[in-house]
């Protein structure tokens, strides 16, 4: 029953939000008493969580497109600026104090929304294991550099240290997660500036021979705004104990200028490297640009980088997976992806092409998360953000019951972006039918553009603010 879902841990005291101490608090509603913060907070969250070196591989794979330095660029800007939505979606968290699979609950239905929460889990736990083994591999390189080339005994204590990491700070929660993502923020910052002060005087700023075309830009811009849009599914997740009074314009630029810089300053270090050598191995092809001296250091960073993007995606699969009607408490619910990411990031490492295949299969899923990002977004923009938070956390019935627990607008809405997503999306594991007619353009994310426009129409009028 929901009531055990939603329903925090008591110890007969008031729940806190303190570093190092286990959080009590799961998807319950956080109380106003226990709300603490400001804006600025979103902003070291984003900027420190997006240190990682993805990025770099993004920006290199732009390049690999057929774009130019310029052209990749322009392109890691523009998907930086996704991020305003990303930072403005977390006001649904100031305005209700709960996750956002569980806002998501007022645009498809109580029931409607699961299907939507469980493919959120896997998503979250599959960039969790591509992180995990990015990192292995770059502490395996360290260990090598030191001069221990253990084998499978040095990857297995690369891969357990990495996860340690990983999940001591996911599982201590909230508090501690704003605490490591801030000072890890500071060093990364300073480590990865030097690197782009390394690689981009190096760039080769010359356009290609051929023009990229309609297939190169697309697929950039998809590489560059799958980041972004893997996000919106947990804004909330780290807004919720923010105020009320916290000012929608704040939490919007604060999100955003974080994700902005991060990402945009390592995909200009990927596009820049990626003009210089081979990129297939991103983590060997930079490496090979720095002096002897910083390449040690550069491996610690990619090092950071994994877990601090790593710690936020573990972190909200655990509310995640209270949403998917879990009865147990976020700590609990944590080892349980804990130990999925552990198994997938074991088979990422020790069996053959199981990393390609993953990745491919990650690809995919932009499928389902633009068309799921444009039905949420367009519906907190017509709610206003406001929401009936016992409608949200009734187990049935309330404002957000509909028709047996399913919202037809939303799912129709829903259903009508996966259909043009999947008929425009350009992967290895899937071609749609209509890309060849389009001269190979991938236009999946436009699938947001289309789920939204649905949902505007079908419920404008009956979706509206609460009073």
């Amino acid at each position: 029953m929901l009531e055990r879902e939603t329903a925090p841990v008591t110890t007969g005291r008031t729940a806190t939000d303190e570093v190092f101490q286990v959080e009590e608090h799961g998807i319950d509603p956080i109380p106003d008493v226990e709300r603490h913060g400001g804006a600025k907070d979103v902003f070291w969250l984003w900027f420190g969580s997006n240190l990682t070196f993805t990025y770099v591989i993004n920006g290199a794979l732009a390049v690999a497109f057929g774009l130019s330095f310029w052209q990749a660029t322009a392109v890691v800007v523009i998907g930086g600026l996704s991020f305003l939505a990303i930072g403005a979606a977390g006001l649904s968290g100031v305005r209700t104090g709960t996750a956002t699979l569980v806002i998501s609950r007022a645009a498809f239905g109580r029931r409607g929304n699961w299907p939507a929460g469980l493919l959120n889990w896997i998503v979250s736990i599959g960039y969790t294991i591509v992180n995990t083994v990015v990192g292995t591999l770059a502490l395996e390189a360290f260990f090598a550099d030191l001069g221990w080339h253990g084998g499978h005994a040095a990857r297995a204590l690369a891969l357990a240290v990495t996860l340690a990491l990983t999940f001591a700070v996911a599982l201590w929660g909230h508090a501690t997660v704003q605490f490591a993502e801030r000072w890890m923020a500071y060093v990364l910052a300073v480590g990865f500036a030097a690197l782009l002060v390394l690689v981009l005087p190096g760039a080769d700023t010359a356009a290609p021979a051929a023009a990229p075309g309609a297939s190169g830009w697309s697929l950039a811009f998809v590489v560059m705004l799958a980041g972004p849009f893997s996000y919106l599914p947990m804004p909330a997740d780290y807004t919720r104990y923010l105020p009320r009074t916290t000012s929608l314009k704040a939490l919007t630029w604060s999100g955003a200028l974080g994700g902005f810089v991060s990402s945009v300053a390592l995909g200009v270090a990927g596009v820049a490297a990626a003009t210089q050598v081979d990129m297939t191995d991103a983590v060997a092809g930079t490496e090979s640009l720095l002096p002897g001296w910083f390449q040690p250091l550069f491996l610690a960073l990619v090092l950071g980088g994994s877990v601090t993007n790593s710690i936020i995606t573990l972190y909200s699969s655990s509310l995640n997976l209270q949403v998917l009607g879990i009865p147990w408490s976020r700590a609990r619910a944590i080892v349980i992806s804990a130990a999925v990411t552990a198994v997938g990031s074991l088979g990422a490492l020790f069996l053959t092409d199981f990393t390609t295949s993953l990745l491919s299969f990650l690809s995919l899923l932009i499928i389902v998360f633009a068309p799921w990002g444009g039905v949420f977004l367009a519906d907190m923009v017509l709610r206003r953000c406001t929401y009936d938070s016992a409608g949200l956390h009734a187990d049935t019935g309330g404002a957000y019951w509909y028709r047996s627990g399913w919202h037809p607008a939303g799912l129709t809405a829903l259903v009508a972006g996966l259909l043009f997503s999947a008929l425009t999306c350009d992967s290895e594991l899937w071609t749609g039918p209509l890309v060849a007619p389009l001269g190979g353009a991938d236009l999946t994310l436009l699938g947001a553009l289309v789920s939204a426009l649905v949902y505007v129409l079908l419920a404008r009028g009956r979706v509206t603010p609460v009073q």
